[in-house]
């Protein structure tokens, strides 16, 4: 399975780059797409809607501030989408984090912690749902784990 990390602004990069690093680590192809659900919403829904057919296993979506593209690619996939918010707007994130927790019923994104750590435990996250049917994941997660949640 692959990921699709999907973020806002190029500006996210830094951040992202420690979900893909993390990825990379447990051995899961990934790819990295900037798209902002209000600059670019043709193309957030143009790449959720063919997720799937391009073998994608799960979406990272990560924003700032009003952070609306996890949900709107939520709204697009049926696909586990989670949800990274990153500073921008108010101090630690927190409108940001807000935005992505607060999505109405039937439409959950999996919402994680505010910045890098957020970026990398989405990493791990995807690895715990790949390995739920893939034993050489289940193995990758119980070294991560021997070595004490360090990559």
């Amino acid at each position: 399975m692959k990921v699709m990390i999907i973020m806002g602004s190029q500006t996210d990069d830094s951040v992202m780059q420690e979900c893909s690093k993390w990825l990379n680590w447990f051995g899961i192809e990934n790819t990295m797409v900037v798209a902002s659900a209000h600059r670019n919403p043709d193309k957030v829904r143009e790449l959720m809607v063919t997720a799937r057919e391009n073998g994608f296993g799960a979406i990272v979506a990560a924003a700032g501030m009003a952070a609306a593209l996890p949900g709107v690619c939520a709204a697009y996939t049926s696909l586990p989408v989670l949800g990274v918010p990153l500073e921008g707007g108010l101090p630690g994130g927190i409108d940001a984090l807000y935005s992505i927790v607060q999505m109405p019923a039937g439409l959950p994104v999996g919402t994680l912690a505010v910045g890098k750590a957020g970026a990398r435990n989405a990493a791990v996250m995807c690895a715990r749902m790949f390995a739920l049917s893939n034993d050489t994941m289940a193995k990758k997660l119980e070294e991560f784990k021997a070595n004490e949640y360090r990559i």
